[in-house]
């Protein structure tokens, strides 16, 4: 009985987070796991406190003390978006040039003064601006993360991976309500300092000293890294399993026609746009505003401020099993990593649906039916993980490209969201979000057409390879390479044994 328990619980582990068979190899992965994943995760972790840490700001007491109205609540999330799309692509081509363990710490250091220097404004004026450069800060986290994971991992390791560093964010969201709460009654009037402000201090404090430990833990690439955390024969082995050595292409005046001569450049900005435009009501903190903006007959607000703070976490819930199963689902089956976008494009059509038609009809749904529209929009959070981990296995042959690629795909989705959530979602548009609500159902078809030429595409330069030859630009190689890889692997793991 116990045998046969245990074998069963080795199977559900195996489902869940498979591991090479290679002792050798697992040993490694394991230890490459240890120093990437708890360092990137912890990062964004942050990263994403410090940025949903304003929507909670916000209900708390932030808009109130500022005298922010109309638009304003927009402006300052453009802002941040601005900046962000801005210095998305130098920042990407800066760690092209500048080890990560440099880049990320400097950056997180950066943003974690500003979040903390958030506490001292006394105008949305100053907000903007703290906001702007804020998003250029953060710009390297996510997209330099997916390009860490690329370099480390294979196709059928990657999506787990890039789900957990997504699934990093949404806990803390999970986070900052209860913390928002707790310091919103504990410290509320402290040193003449409100709650909100307290909420900005405190999460400033947490990021630097998180972010600065990659200076010591970061392992950088695979090709580039020289980490005393692993040793000589770990790091050339590291190399040689994912093909570092081989990789195609330089970073040099070749780089403009390698990226802008393919098919991916295009299509996944495209797909991304639409990609993050259904994440709209989880991403800009729609559920909060349109609770704010319910009254009792009394004309008094419905919810609580502790209710405001915590109801909404159910969405990010929502986003981490949506993110889990889908990594599980895709790394077994990489070649379904397309699917993931049909999955979230028809959540999020019956959600928007819901909230346009309760919108247009007040009174025609109970408070539960919005809820469980806003909740299952967080499904829309598993194509992060699949859409980045899909880029990554088409062009890993080619980091400088890969790099742009994923780069790309961020600006454009955050160069269209910059004026998109300032024009349909404001925060006076609440509780109805008519408008918004109808182009995320428009976005979503759009979503699953993109996904479907990338796949198209993908398919058609499969089957332009003759023979056992593969299109480089896949993330494959050829026969003749695979065997010079298998080489390569089995004599760093003999020196790996030896050492």
């Amino acid at each position: 009985m116990g045998a046969m328990l245990r074998k069963r619980l080795a199977s559900v582990r195996q489902l869940v987070w498979s591991e090479p068979r290679d002792p050798v190899e697992r040993r490694l992965l394991r230890k490459a796991d240890w120093l990437i994943l708890p360092y990137l995760c912890l990062t964004f972790c942050v990263n994403y406190l410090d940025r949903v840490n304003f929507i909670n700001a916000y209900v708390s007491g932030l808009g109130v003390a500022l005298k922010m109205h109309g638009g304003q609540y927009n402006n300052v999330l453009a802002c941040f978006t601005t900046g962000y799309a801005i210095a998305m692509i130098p920042q990407n081509l800066l760690i092209l040039r500048v080890r990560p363990r440099i880049l990320f710490p400097i950056n997180g250091v950066i943003w974690g003064m500003l979040t903390a220097v958030s506490a001292a404004v006394t105008k949305v004026e100053h907000l903007y601006v703290i906001k702007f450069f804020q998003g250029m800060a953060e710009a390297s986290t996510f997209v330099g993360a997916h390009y860490i994971l690329g370099a480390w991992y294979k196709p059928e390791e990657i999506g787990r991976r890039a789900a957990i560093f997504s699934i990093s964010g949404q806990a803390a969201t999970l986070f900052s309500g209860p913390l928002q709460t707790a310091l919103f009654h504990g410290l509320n009037g402290k040193h003449g300092l409100e709650g909100w402000q307290w909420l900005f201090i405190v999460c400033g404090v947490i990021t630097v000293p998180i972010c600065l430990a990659g200076f010591f833990l970061l392992p950088d690439t695979p090709a580039t890294t020289q980490t005393r955390l692993l040793s000589a024969e770990e790091r050339a082995y590291a190399a040689a399993r994912v093909g570092a050595h081989s990789q195609q292409g330089k970073f040099d005046r070749t780089l403009f026609r390698r990226v802008f001569a393919r098919w991916h450049v295009y299509v996944f900005s495209l797909l991304w746009i639409a990609g993050a435009a259904i994440e709209s009501f989880a991403a800009w903190g729609i559920m909060p505003l349109w609770m704010r903006a319910q009254r009792t007959p009394l004309r008094r607000p419905l919810y609580t401020i502790d209710q405001l703070n915590h109801y909404p976490l159910g969405t990010a819930g929502v986003a981490i099993l949506a993110l889990f199963l889908s990594s599980v689902w895709t790394d077994r089956r990489t070649q379904d990593r397309f699917a993931v976008n049909i999955v979230t494009a028809s959540a999020v059509l019956v959600s928007a649906t819901l909230i346009l038609y309760g919108g247009l009809h007040p009174g025609a749904f109970s408070r539960g039916v919005y809820f469980f529209a806003f909740y299952l929009s967080g499904v829309s959070f598993a194509g992060q993980a699949s859409n980045f981990s899909w880029v990554n296995e088409l062009l890993a042959r080619d980091e400088q490209a890969r790099s742009i690629v994923l780069a790309s795909m961020n600006v454009a989705s955050y160069a269209f969201n910059a004026w998109f959530q300032v024009v349909f979602f404001k925060a006076s548009y609440a509780p109805q979000f008519q408008q918004g609500s109808s182009l995320m159902i428009a976005f979503c078809p759009l979503l699953v057409v993109f996904t479907c030429i990338a796949r198209y595409l993908q398919v058609r330069d499969q089957r332009r390879s003759s023979g056992d030859a593969v299109s480089p630009e896949l993330g494959l190689v050829d026969s003749d390479d695979c065997e010079t890889k298998k080489d390569e692997e089995r004599a760093g793991s003999a020196a790996y044994t030896c050492g």
